[in-house]
Protein backbone atom coordinates (compact mmCIF):
# COMPACT_ATOMS: atom_id res chain seq x y z
CA UNK A 1 0.00 0.00 0.00
CA UNK A 2 1.03 3.39 -0.67
CA UNK A 3 2.50 5.88 1.74
CA UNK A 4 -0.82 8.12 0.20
CA UNK A 5 -2.97 5.26 0.79
CA UNK A 6 -2.25 4.31 4.21
CA UNK A 7 -2.45 7.85 5.42
CA UNK A 8 -6.05 8.10 3.31
CA UNK A 9 -7.54 5.03 5.76
CA UNK A 10 -5.48 7.27 9.15
CA UNK A 11 -8.17 9.99 7.75
CA UNK A 12 -10.80 7.80 6.75
CA UNK A 13 -11.10 5.75 10.15
CA UNK A 14 -11.19 9.36 11.93
CA UNK A 15 -13.44 10.85 9.54
CA UNK A 16 -16.12 8.41 7.55
CA UNK A 17 -15.63 6.87 4.58
CA UNK A 18 -17.99 9.64 2.58
CA UNK A 19 -15.80 10.75 -0.33
CA UNK A 20 -15.08 14.64 -0.35
CA UNK A 21 -15.76 16.57 -3.09
CA UNK A 22 -13.05 19.44 -2.21
CA UNK A 23 -10.03 20.39 -1.21
CA UNK A 24 -9.29 23.57 0.14
CA UNK A 25 -5.88 24.97 0.82
CA UNK A 26 -6.05 27.91 2.89
CA UNK A 27 -3.71 31.06 2.84
CA UNK A 28 -2.15 33.05 5.89
CA UNK A 29 -4.59 34.70 7.61
CA UNK A 30 -7.51 32.52 6.56
CA UNK A 31 -7.47 29.50 8.66
CA UNK A 32 -10.33 30.08 10.60
CA UNK A 33 -12.50 28.89 7.52
CA UNK A 34 -11.06 25.14 8.56
CA UNK A 35 -13.08 26.06 11.99
CA UNK A 36 -16.36 26.49 10.83
CA UNK A 37 -16.32 22.74 9.29
CA UNK A 38 -18.65 20.37 10.82
CA UNK A 39 -16.71 17.33 11.36
CA UNK A 40 -13.14 16.30 12.50
CA UNK A 41 -9.90 18.57 12.72
CA UNK A 42 -6.40 15.92 12.68
CA UNK A 43 -2.89 17.57 13.11
CA UNK A 44 -0.46 17.41 10.65
CA UNK A 45 1.85 15.70 13.09
CA UNK A 46 -0.80 13.05 13.39
CA UNK A 47 -0.14 12.13 9.78
CA UNK A 48 3.21 11.09 9.03
CA UNK A 49 4.95 12.68 6.07
CA UNK A 50 2.83 15.49 5.78
CA UNK A 51 4.53 18.79 6.49
CA UNK A 52 4.71 21.01 9.83
CA UNK A 53 3.57 24.60 8.89
CA UNK A 54 6.57 26.38 9.54
CA UNK A 55 5.00 30.38 9.07
CA UNK A 56 2.78 32.42 11.24
CA UNK A 57 -0.59 32.66 10.55
CA UNK A 58 -0.92 29.00 9.22
CA UNK A 59 -2.73 26.04 11.53
CA UNK A 60 -1.35 22.94 10.49
CA UNK A 61 -4.24 20.43 10.47
CA UNK A 62 -6.45 18.95 8.04
CA UNK A 63 -9.97 19.03 8.41
CA UNK A 64 -12.88 16.77 7.34
CA UNK A 65 -16.35 17.43 7.03
CA UNK A 66 -19.47 19.30 5.84
CA UNK A 67 -18.95 23.07 5.16
CA UNK A 68 -22.45 24.29 3.42
CA UNK A 69 -23.35 20.90 2.64
CA UNK A 70 -20.82 19.97 0.94
CA UNK A 71 -17.95 17.13 1.81
CA UNK A 72 -14.64 19.15 2.20
CA UNK A 73 -10.86 18.59 3.46
CA UNK A 74 -9.36 21.69 4.12
CA UNK A 75 -5.85 22.24 4.69
CA UNK A 76 -5.24 25.20 7.31
CA UNK A 77 -1.52 25.11 5.95
CA UNK A 78 0.74 24.50 3.50
CA UNK A 79 4.53 23.85 3.20
CA UNK A 80 6.40 26.14 0.97
CA UNK A 81 9.36 26.08 -1.21
CA UNK A 82 10.88 28.60 0.92
CA UNK A 83 10.79 26.61 4.35
CA UNK A 84 12.39 23.40 2.78
CA UNK A 85 14.15 24.15 -0.78
CA UNK A 86 11.15 20.99 -1.64
CA UNK A 87 9.25 22.29 -4.57
CA UNK A 88 7.12 18.78 -4.15
CA UNK A 89 6.68 19.54 -0.46
CA UNK A 90 2.48 19.52 -0.65
CA UNK A 91 2.16 16.79 -2.93
CA UNK A 92 1.08 13.82 -0.12
CA UNK A 93 -0.96 15.63 1.03
CA UNK A 94 -2.63 16.46 -2.58
CA UNK A 95 -1.96 12.66 -3.04
CA UNK A 96 -4.05 12.15 0.09
CA UNK A 97 -6.47 14.20 -0.84
CA UNK A 98 -7.28 12.59 -3.94
CA UNK A 99 -7.20 9.15 -2.39
CA UNK A 100 -9.95 10.78 -0.37
CA UNK A 101 -12.10 11.01 -3.65
CA UNK A 102 -11.94 14.60 -4.56
CA UNK A 103 -11.58 15.97 -8.03
CA UNK A 104 -12.01 19.76 -7.07
CA UNK A 105 -8.97 21.69 -5.16
CA UNK A 106 -9.60 25.16 -4.68
CA UNK A 107 -6.28 27.12 -3.45
CA UNK A 108 -6.45 30.42 -1.50
CA UNK A 109 -3.69 32.08 -0.74
CA UNK A 110 -2.13 36.12 0.89
CA UNK A 111 -0.66 38.19 -2.19
CA UNK A 112 1.27 41.57 -3.15
CA UNK A 113 -1.14 43.29 -6.21
CA UNK A 114 0.56 44.98 -9.24
CA UNK A 115 -2.39 46.65 -10.24
CA UNK A 116 -3.56 50.06 -8.92
CA UNK A 117 -7.20 49.39 -9.28
CA UNK A 118 -7.06 46.24 -7.19
CA UNK A 119 -5.79 47.10 -3.70
CA UNK A 120 -5.33 45.75 -0.21
CA UNK A 121 -8.50 44.17 0.68
CA UNK A 122 -9.59 42.77 -2.59
CA UNK A 123 -10.06 39.11 -4.60
CA UNK A 124 -8.28 38.42 -7.77
CA UNK A 125 -9.13 34.82 -9.22
CA UNK A 126 -6.46 33.50 -10.97
CA UNK A 127 -6.78 33.42 -14.42
CA UNK A 128 -3.23 32.01 -15.11
CA UNK A 129 -0.17 32.06 -13.44
CA UNK A 130 3.45 32.23 -14.74
CA UNK A 131 5.88 30.39 -12.88
CA UNK A 132 8.50 33.33 -11.97
CA UNK A 133 10.77 31.47 -9.90
CA UNK A 134 11.69 28.53 -12.57
CA UNK A 135 10.95 25.81 -10.09
CA UNK A 136 9.01 22.41 -10.56
CA UNK A 137 7.71 20.54 -7.95
CA UNK A 138 8.03 17.63 -10.54
CA UNK A 139 11.02 17.44 -11.29
CA UNK A 140 13.06 13.89 -10.48
CA UNK A 141 9.32 12.50 -11.44
CA UNK A 142 10.57 9.06 -13.55
CA UNK A 143 7.21 9.04 -15.13
CA UNK A 144 5.94 10.57 -18.66
CA UNK A 145 3.60 11.57 -16.77
CA UNK A 146 5.70 14.64 -15.48
CA UNK A 147 4.94 16.20 -18.71
CA UNK A 148 1.63 17.91 -17.79
CA UNK A 149 -0.40 20.37 -20.08
CA UNK A 150 -0.96 23.51 -18.38
CA UNK A 151 -2.94 25.72 -21.17
CA UNK A 152 -6.02 25.74 -18.59
CA UNK A 153 -4.56 24.91 -15.23
CA UNK A 154 -6.99 27.37 -13.71
CA UNK A 155 -10.38 25.30 -14.52
CA UNK A 156 -12.67 27.44 -16.63
CA UNK A 157 -15.83 25.58 -15.21
CA UNK A 158 -14.69 25.94 -11.72
CA UNK A 159 -13.96 29.56 -12.23
CA UNK A 160 -17.17 30.39 -13.81
CA UNK A 161 -18.96 29.56 -10.73
CA UNK A 162 -16.41 31.19 -8.60
CA UNK A 163 -17.51 34.33 -10.43
CA UNK A 164 -21.16 33.40 -10.20
CA UNK A 165 -20.67 32.38 -6.54
CA UNK A 166 -19.41 36.28 -6.14
CA UNK A 167 -21.70 38.10 -8.32
CA UNK A 168 -24.70 36.61 -6.10
CA UNK A 169 -22.92 37.54 -2.84
CA UNK A 170 -22.18 40.74 -4.02
CA UNK A 171 -18.70 40.34 -3.71
CA UNK A 172 -16.33 42.17 -6.48
CA UNK A 173 -13.51 39.35 -7.79
CA UNK A 174 -11.00 40.22 -9.67
CA UNK A 175 -9.24 38.19 -12.49
CA UNK A 176 -5.51 38.28 -13.25
CA UNK A 177 -1.82 36.71 -13.58
CA UNK A 178 -0.50 35.52 -10.42
CA UNK A 179 3.34 35.27 -10.62
CA UNK A 180 4.81 32.86 -8.39
CA UNK A 181 8.39 34.06 -6.43
CA UNK A 182 9.72 31.57 -4.04
CA UNK A 183 10.62 33.92 -1.26
CA UNK A 184 11.16 34.32 1.73
CA UNK A 185 12.52 37.52 1.10
CA UNK A 186 9.93 39.75 -0.64
CA UNK A 187 10.59 40.97 -4.17
CA UNK A 188 12.38 44.06 -5.37
CA UNK A 189 10.89 46.94 -7.09
CA UNK A 190 12.90 45.70 -9.73
CA UNK A 191 11.62 42.36 -10.07
CA UNK A 192 7.93 43.86 -9.55
CA UNK A 193 8.67 45.83 -12.81
CA UNK A 194 9.67 42.36 -14.59
CA UNK A 195 6.95 40.93 -13.46
CA UNK A 196 4.11 43.43 -14.92
CA UNK A 197 5.96 43.47 -17.71
CA UNK A 198 5.54 39.89 -18.03
CA UNK A 199 1.98 40.30 -17.21
CA UNK A 200 2.04 39.39 -13.95
CA UNK A 201 -1.20 40.93 -12.08
CA UNK A 202 -0.63 39.54 -8.56
CA UNK A 203 2.66 38.21 -7.23
CA UNK A 204 3.25 35.77 -3.93
CA UNK A 205 5.25 33.01 -3.05
CA UNK A 206 3.03 30.08 -3.18
CA UNK A 207 0.25 28.06 -4.99
CA UNK A 208 1.46 27.48 -8.24
CA UNK A 209 3.01 24.51 -7.20
CA UNK A 210 0.43 23.32 -5.50
CA UNK A 211 -1.72 24.12 -9.32
CA UNK A 212 1.01 21.56 -11.10
CA UNK A 213 0.75 19.21 -8.50
CA UNK A 214 -2.85 18.92 -8.52
CA UNK A 215 -3.21 18.71 -11.95
CA UNK A 216 -0.76 16.17 -12.33
CA UNK A 217 -2.67 14.21 -9.89
CA UNK A 218 -5.98 14.77 -12.02
CA UNK A 219 -7.47 17.69 -10.15
CA UNK A 220 -9.26 20.23 -11.12
CA UNK A 221 -8.37 23.78 -10.23
CA UNK A 222 -8.95 27.58 -8.78
CA UNK A 223 -7.69 29.77 -6.71
CA UNK A 224 -7.84 33.43 -5.11
CA UNK A 225 -5.76 35.40 -3.88
CA UNK A 226 -6.68 37.85 -0.94
CA UNK A 227 -4.61 40.61 -1.82
CA UNK A 228 -2.96 42.01 1.33
CA UNK A 229 -0.18 44.92 -0.17
CA UNK A 230 0.48 46.34 -2.91
CA UNK A 231 3.89 44.93 -4.19
CA UNK A 232 7.54 46.63 -3.63
CA UNK A 233 7.91 49.55 -5.53
CA UNK A 234 3.91 50.56 -5.92
CA UNK A 235 3.30 52.29 -2.90
CA UNK A 236 4.94 53.54 0.53
CA UNK A 237 3.56 50.81 3.09
CA UNK A 238 6.30 48.90 4.44
CA UNK A 239 6.09 45.36 3.50
CA UNK A 240 6.27 42.75 5.53
CA UNK A 241 4.88 38.85 6.92
CA UNK A 242 3.25 40.81 9.99
CA UNK A 243 1.63 43.56 7.67
CA UNK A 244 0.10 40.60 5.52
CA UNK A 245 -1.30 38.52 8.09
CA UNK A 246 -2.80 41.78 9.35
CA UNK A 247 -4.18 42.82 6.32
CA UNK A 248 -5.60 38.98 5.19
CA UNK A 249 -8.63 39.14 7.33
CA UNK A 250 -9.86 42.35 5.21
CA UNK A 251 -10.47 40.20 2.15
CA UNK A 252 -10.70 37.09 4.30
CA UNK A 253 -14.43 37.72 5.42
CA UNK A 254 -15.58 38.31 1.24
CA UNK A 255 -13.98 35.04 0.38
CA UNK A 256 -15.45 32.94 3.14
CA UNK A 257 -18.62 34.85 1.71
CA UNK A 258 -17.91 33.70 -1.97
CA UNK A 259 -16.91 29.95 -0.67
CA UNK A 260 -19.76 29.53 1.36
CA UNK A 261 -21.84 30.66 -1.72
CA UNK A 262 -19.98 28.46 -3.95
CA UNK A 263 -20.28 25.08 -1.64
CA UNK A 264 -24.08 25.84 -1.53
CA UNK A 265 -24.67 26.06 -4.98
CA UNK A 266 -22.31 23.14 -6.08
CA UNK A 267 -24.59 21.23 -3.25
CA UNK A 268 -27.91 22.37 -5.10
CA UNK A 269 -26.66 22.32 -8.64
CA UNK A 270 -23.25 19.36 -8.56
CA UNK A 271 -20.12 20.06 -10.37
Amino acid sequence: MSRSAELAAIVRDRAGDEPVSHGLILGSGLGHIADEVEGVAIDYAGLPGFPHAGVSGHTPRLAIGRLEGARVAVFGGRAHYYESGRGDAMRLPLEVLKALGAERLIVTNAAGSLRPETPPGSLMMLSDHINFSGLNPLIGEPSDARFVPMTEAHDPALRAALRAAAGAEGVTLAEGVYAWYSGPSFETPAEIRAIRILGGDAVGMSTVPEVILARFLGLRVAAISVITNMAAGMSAENISHEHTKAMAPVGAAKLERLLRRYLRDFGRHGG
